[in-house]
């Protein structure tokens, strides 16, 4: 796909003559909202649950929502149909629009919307067979993790701070608990058991969390949302990070300590083939 089609502002056009004013509030503030759905074969995974999002992080920041389910869906198709792949990555990102430069919301000013589509780029066989590793540091983003903001930058250098360790991914700790990874939802397994920090401000709901609270039940696997301190991210079994562009990864190295035995983990195995058959399923 050299010169995918986009969706901007009601048109179809290629990607390279896509165009936005320089005052729209997306590039002057970061003043927008952004959703990710993946697509299995033309069809989407867990398409209701993105757009329920999307209408949430619309309503946080006071973006009047633009279409209806059926329209997004409809505007959506488009885009897929266009730039036919089998699987593919729909990205929507919704700005308050464009005005003179001022920072309290401006009146009367239309929303822009951009749907585009990348090609699916899941992690490579050996990542899941051999099991990734990752770095800590402390979560010094806003308190508003809850909103799937475009005003990205503190998970930009969270990401950096991977880069630069060359590791998977960066997984944060705010006075001393758990939240998220830079762009992943992060599960510990201890006796059986699978942990995950609670759904508050402090982390984005990915919709993968919903996934794994009804995969864990299917399965009968204890799943807890509670505060996890940084010992017991140490002392787990197995850690997993979850996103729709990861799926689901074992970590099995952290700053450098081994996590568990070493290798991806039984727990990992189990949730991870149950995540497939949810592909399948489609």
């Amino acid at each position: 796909m050299t010169d995918p089609v986009v969706h901007l502002n009601g048109s179809l056009t290629p990607l390279s003559e896509a165009r936005i004013p320089v005052l729209d509030r997306g590039f002057i503030f970061g003043d927008g909202i952004y959703e990710v759905i993946p697509y299995y074969g033309g069809k989407p995974f867990r398409g209701a649950q993105h757009l329920a999002r999307l209408h949430r992080s619309l309503e946080a920041i006071g973006i009047p929502d633009p279409h209806s389910d059926a329209q997004w869906q409809g505007l959506i198709d488009e885009v897929v149909r266009a730039n036919g792949m089998s699987d593919q990555m729909i990205y929507i990102q919704v700005t308050r629009g464009v005005a003179r430069r001022t920072h309290a919301f401006p009146k009367e000013v239309v929303p822009t919307v951009l749907i585009m589509a990348n090609p699916m780029a899941l992690p490579p066989a050996r990542m899941r067979e051999q099991g990734v590793a990752c770095v800590t540091m402390e979560d010094r983003r806003w308190l508003n993790c809850q909103i799937k903001s475009t005003s990205l930058l503190g998970n930009v250098l969270a990401a950096q701070h991977a880069a630069e360790h060359g590791v998977t991914e960066a997984i944060q700790f705010r006075d001393g608990w758990l939240t998220e990874a830079s762009s992943s939802n992060v599960w510990v397994v201890r006796d059986g058991r699978v942990l995950a920090p609670p759904k508050d401000n402090l982390i984005l709901e990915g919709i993968r969390y919903g996934l794994m609270e009804e995969v864990c039940a299917a399965l009968e696997i204890p799943l807890e949302a509670r505060r996890i301190a940084r010992e017991d991210l140490f002392a787990a079994d197995e850690v997993m990070l979850s996103s729709a562009s990861k799926e689901l990864l074992p970590v099995v190295a952290i700053d450098g300590r081994t996590i568990g035995p070493g290798v991806p983990g039984p727990v990992f195995a189990r949730l991870y083939a149950a995540y497939q058959d949810a592909i399948a399923a489609l």
